[in-house]
């Protein structure tokens, strides 16, 4: 399997973040405005977590709660699971399957220097298959 750097060599988005201080609703904002459903959640240069969609939707919008009046430190997910550039995509796809989450900030040398979702995952599962099957055609074919 390929390595998760291979995952991020594709893109040229940057790594939207937010700070722990921020309101929620600034950082619903921010997942809105570059259409990506976490965020790495940074104090200066150092990952103290993962604000997601589904943070906001079980600890706020189902609890009744006001986003405007709440820190994101008070509902991200603190415990958070990271991967290197080298770890092999499988490895990754395990990690979220066992774990239930669905973004993996990648960290190299303590820097964090992306993130991966599932989807991330998935569409790459999904083009390794449709190449599999082009060229399986292709010799059928031949």
């Amino acid at each position: 399997m390929k390595p998760v750097s291979s995952l991020l060599q594709g893109r040229n988005a940057g790594l939207w973040h937010t700070e722990p201080e921020s309101t929620v609703f600034d950082a619903l904002h921010v997942l809105a405005e570059h259409e990506v459903g976490a965020l790495v959640v940074m104090k200066g240069d150092q990952l103290v977590g993962v604000f997601s969609e589904r943070d906001y939707t079980r600890k706020v919008a189902l609890l009744g709660k006001n986003s405007k009046a709440m820190q994101v430190a008070e509902i991200m997910t603190a415990n958070v699971f990271t991967v290197t550039p080298q770890t092999p995509t499988h490895d990754c796809m395990a990690l979220m399957s066992q774990k239930r989450i669905r973004h993996l900030p990648v960290v190299d040398e303590g820097k964090v220097v992306g993130m991966i979702s599932i989807r991330d995952l998935m569409d790459d599962i999904i083009a390794d298959h449709e190449k599999t099957i082009e060229q399986l055609t292709t010799y059928i074919q031949s």
